[in-house]
């Protein structure tokens, strides 16, 4: 299946490809991007090639996945978006990375928005989940500002977490009465 882009207010959300790499290996790179990950070492540039295989992969296996977000202003890329699937547990997961200098300024709460819309309307998802370090307030309040709401600290990925949802019910019912 073909990655699906989208063109939101401020962002531009699209298939990764191979001129992706150096930006995305200098975001992994910044200072705290990976604080709250069970592998908080910076990757090299060749996990971050294999990483980008992985995410068109999993485009072509599920038929969605995560995008490079770009600025519309600069197109600049400014990090990762969307949804991916989680074996270990049979869950879909909204996941979001941004380099540290797009942090604070709503970003990543308007990507994740395209990325519970996309799930929900396009694909027919039933819930979606989002994962997140006990210790990252910040990542904690964007997915309360996109309509998920805590559920449980939980592991996942070795690591002490919480767990947010939104039911597609939820999500409707919130996308009703905006209307």
């Amino acid at each position: 299946m073909e990655t699906v882009a989208i063109k939101i207010a401020k962002l531009t959300l699209r298939a990764f490809n191979e001129q992706d790499v150096d930006d995305m290996y200098h975001i992994l790179l910044g200072k705290n991007v990976l604080r709250h990950f069970p592998n908080s070492s910076p990757p090299s540039r060749v996990q971050v090639e294999k990483m980008i295989r992985g995410l068109l992969e999993h485009w072509g296996k599920h038929g969605y996945g995560l995008w490079a977000v770009h600025s519309r202003s600069e197109e600049k890329l400014m990090g990762r978006c969307g949804l991916q699937y989680l074996p270990e547990t049979d869950e879909v997961e909204v996941d979001f990375i941004l380099g540290n200098k797009f942090w604070g300024q709503g970003f990543a709460t308007e990507a994740g928005h395209a990325s519970l819309q996309y799930g929900f309307e396009t694909l027919g998802l039933n819930t979606i989940v989002g994962i997140v370090h006990r210790d990252n307030i910040a990542s904690q309040r964007v997915l309360e500002k996109i309509g998920m709401r805590f559920m449980e600290a939980k592991e996942y990925f070795g690591m002490a977490c919480f767990q947010y949802a939104l039911e597609k019910s939820q999500y409707e019912l919130r996308h009703s009465n905006n209307d």
